[in-house]
């Protein structure tokens, strides 16, 4: 929970992108991961709001690429339903599970095929993510794909296009 006016400042900085105040404050390693009433991280919050350099000041200094918020969603997770490959490729660079799963199981794989974050489907597949998984009514990331009519994220799950 967070605790002084400082930590305020750090998920402000993290919700608006300021890596300057991040890199400046996260000497107290104590915060990096603090949570929100929703259990969101700086990291979480900086990373789903699109903040790539304020993303990358928070992995630098520590913070854990697979803190969970209270829903069992990862920084990672938020970037696959948001559509950011480039702080995809940092996350996973800087430790992210490609295959942690949520609350209902679902992965970053799924999120990216089922809202059609066809880039992330391709990163996540480059660097190894396990399509076999599946969520808690027994689907995999391919079947989420075709139940959405995502045929370029069926293509690559089912093995007829791969990512370059």
């Amino acid at each position: 929970m967070i605790q002084d006016t400082q930590q305020k400042t750090m998920f402000d900085a993290a919700r608006t992108g300021d890596a300057a105040f991040i890199r400046q404050y996260t000497g107290n390693k104590q915060h990096i991961d603090e949570r929100d009433a929703r259990g969101y991280t700086p990291l979480i919050i900086a990373a789903y709001n699109g903040h790539l350099e304020a993303t990358e000041a928070l992995v630098d200094a520590g913070a854990d690429a697979n803190a969970q918020d209270y829903g069992g969603n990862t920084a990672l997770m938020g970037v696959c339903f948001k559509g950011y490959a480039e702080i995809a490729e940092l996350l996973i660079r800087r430790g992210a599970d490609l295959n942690m799963q949520h609350g209902n199981r679902g992965t970053a794989l799924m999120f990216a095929a089922m809202f059609g974050r066809n880039e992330l489907v391709k990163v996540l597949l480059r660097h190894g993510a396990d399509t076999d998984v599946r969520e808690s009514r027994g689907l995999t990331a391919l079947d989420l794909a075709i139940q959405q009519g995502n045929l370029e994220a069926v293509a690559m799950l089912d093995g007829s296009f791969m990512p370059e």
